[in-house]
């Protein structure tokens, strides 16, 4: 009965973190460039109990012994880095990655001591502004909602010339070029978005602001692939100018997984009640 009782309780600990990484999957359906966490189970441990030998007679064709589990664990939240769909909004900052891949954002933190603090950080939300820059005033710099600029391959922040009626365009591997409409001479190759591909989502840990970041410990190098410098990758990534990636979950899956769920954590809460019952019958019997 003690078994049975502890296979439940871990098996709801592990249902009850599925159904928070369910929920922080329906509560981003609408999040520009997000990507849904999935959840993979394993067992705990399994032991096989075997019966006396005397157990075995003729004609028996039940198999002697049986398993015992001892529950479920989450062993791996894992990002699911599957394209989302396209929606157009003729916005010339907003950028759009088709394939697997990332922009390289400098995201200001502030430390203990409160000193600003430059992090490197990803993201595939490419809903970007071009903003001033009060320390470079004839530059306009391409960033996210948050103010974080955006990296290109000489690893500085993207900058167009500000004023005098300069536009920006983007071409799909990723040159970013300033020019005049009607114009024909006054255009600049500015820079280039520096974009990374995926190689081990396992190791990417999501940090809020829809940004992500390399697990302590790894090596960059490891999870993440400079796809500008990659010269035979296949499938590279493209960057679409005027269109923003929606997020890849989605609802009909979330809704069943959440039902599947429930039932399991349902059934788990009866086998505790089940056992519960069991012991207060033993606990009652007299000699």
């Amino acid at each position: 009965m003690n078994h049975s009782m502890i296979n439940a309780m871990v098996s709801m600990s592990s249902l009850q973190q599925k159904l928070d990484v369910i929920a922080g999957n329906m509560a981003n359906t609408g999040t520009i460039g997000f990507k849904r966490k999935e959840a993979t189970f394993e067992d705990i441990l399994t032991n096989i109990k075997s019966q006396p030998p005397g157990f075995q007679k003729d004609g028996r064709l039940s198999p002697l012994g049986f398993n015992q589990g001892w529950g479920a664990k989450l062993s791996l939240v894992q990002l699911n880095m599957e394209q989302g769909p396209l929606k157009e909004t003729s916005v010339d900052s907003d950028m759009a990655i088709e394939g697997n891949g990332l922009f390289e954002i400098q995201h200001m933190t502030v430390d203990a001591n409160g000193n600003n603090v430059t992090n490197i950080a990803y993201t595939r939300d490419g809903s970007f502004d071009l903003v001033i820059n009060p320390e470079d005033p004839d530059n306009l710099y391409l960033a996210t909602k948050a103010g974080d600029y955006v990296r290109g391959t000489d690893n500085l922040p993207i900058r167009v010339p500000a004023g005098d009626g300069y536009k920006m365009a983007v071409s799909a591997d990723g040159v970013v070029t300033a020019y005049k409409p009607g114009d024909t001479e006054a255009t600049e190759v500015v820079g280039q978005l520096k974009l990374l591909r995926v190689i081990r989502p396992q190791y990417l840990e999501q940090t809020g602001d829809n940004l992500f970041a390399v697990a302590p410990g790894t090596n960059v190098g490891d999870i993440l692939q400079d796809a500008n410098a990659a010269t035979e990758l296949e499938n590279k990534p493209t960057v679409r100018q005027g269109f923003l990636e929606q997020s890849n979950v989605n609802l009909s899956d979330e809704m069943t997984d959440l039902i599947m769920v429930q039932r399991a954590y349902q059934l788990s809460s009866r086998a505790i009640t089940s056992s519960d019952t069991m012991m207060g019958l033993a606990n009652s019997l007299r000699v």
